[in-house]
């Protein structure tokens, strides 16, 4: 049986050291939290989960989690499908498109990205971060055969890219450090360095530079440059581009990095993020 921070004393064979080692941030979780944990289970790599399935990843009793997707579905958040499973639902369709038309920071970079786009064959994207994660919310692609695509959603990978690099930089220390170590091996294997300390002057030169750039670290053959968005010099997401090597040379390349930073500086200009 799978241990769950949510299973009974029996179930689990006591222990609360058990219990903070699966799911340790919903150990003390409200309903609410509880519910939430549901929603995170849908991923692009596994888009339907069954109840039994649900109750063996949460640790929630059959009644609890048949109380939770109820209420789940009859709100829109998850719909059933054949064979019994869920999905998510048509309500997370329409805040998709309510925060489209709401988000400040996609109003303020589409116009960059249309003028990016349309100055070289290119991907033109903007990249969210939040908690450790990166998603693209907005892109724009001109080439005819992209080298590389983020459709909006989703999730990027923290370790490697020009997009990653572009936030840890401006990050301040006790907020890097957990990554650092977190990712120490993505970061090795893209030459940013073999210890923390190294990684760390890696970092400083990014920020010094104010902007990253990437050589087929997440796309081969695709080369990534990308600057932060920063709200009161906190990094709230980042701007990026990404073209084909053999479409890229040395000075183009610095062209493009001044572009790019140029353009992330004007936007955090004009939008109101919190980092909270």
């Amino acid at each position: 049986m799978q241990l769950s921070p949510f299973c009974s004393p029996r179930e689990c064979g006591n222990t609360a050291n058990t219990r903070s080692r699966i799911y340790p941030h919903l150990v003390k979780a409200n309903s609410q939290d509880r519910v939430l944990a549901v929603l995170d289970l849908f991923t692009e790599a596994r888009p339907q989960w069954s109840p039994d399935e649900l109750m063996k990843e949460l640790g929630y009793t059959r009644p609890t989690l048949y109380r939770y997707l109820k209420s789940l579905k009859e709100s829109g958040f998850v719909m059933p499908m054949r064979g019994g499973r869920f999905a998510l639902g048509p309500r997370v369709v329409e805040m998709d498109y309510l925060s489209r038309r709401s988000d400040p920071l996609i109003a303020a970079a589409t116009p960059h990205l249309e003028r990016l786009s349309a100055m070289h064959p290119c991907t033109a994207l903007v990249v969210r971060w939040y908690g450790e994660k990166m998603l693209c919310v907005a892109s724009i692609a001109s080439a005819v055969n992209p080298v590389s695509s983020y459709p909006r959603g989703r999730p990027m990978a923290m370790g490697r890219g020009a997009i990653a690099r572009s936030i840890m930089a401006f990050l301040p220390r006790q907020r890097v450090m957990p990554l650092v170590t977190r990712y120490a091996a993505d970061l090795r294997s893209v030459g940013a360095g073999s210890t923390p300390d190294e990684i760390l002057a890696t970092l400083k030169r990014v920020r010094r530079a104010g902007v990253a750039v990437a050589f087929g670290e997440v796309t081969p053959g695709a080369i990534g440059i990308a600057a932060p968005i920063l709200d009161a010099s906190y990094p709230v997401a980042s701007l990026c581009i990404t073209i084909a090597g053999q479409d890229t040379k040395g000075e183009l390349i610095d062209r493009i990095s001044a572009e790019v930073r140029e353009a992330a500086r004007q936007i955090s200009l004009t939008t109101d993020n919190n980092p909270e």
